[in-house]
């Protein structure tokens, strides 16, 4: 049984110790043959300061880009505007 979302993500950066963002990214992964691959909503763990997005390794086979490199890591759309959704309900 894989790692669940809680047991992989951290509140610190392992690099150097400040806390992270935790939320879902919408991110750009480059590949080996130069290629480009855009994901959406994905779950992981940012450090602004290293900027480093780490991301559940089971993930990152699921999402077939192991052999890639995150180049673009932005917080989601959908989980800034849902906030806001719910405030004016």
């Amino acid at each position: 049984m894989g790692m669940s979302l809680v047991t992989w993500l951290r509140e610190r950066c392992p690099q150097c110790q400040r806390s992270l963002i935790n939320s879902h990214f919408d991110t750009t992964f480059r590949l080996a043959d130069e290629t480009e691959r855009l994901c959406f909503s994905v779950p992981g763990s940012l450090c602004e300061d290293c900027q480093q997005l780490y991301i559940d390794p089971e993930l990152i086979d699921t999402l077939d880009v192991r052999a890639g490199r995150c180049v673009f890591a932005i917080e989601s759309d959908l989980v800034l505007r849902e906030p806001a959704w719910s405030r004016a309900e």
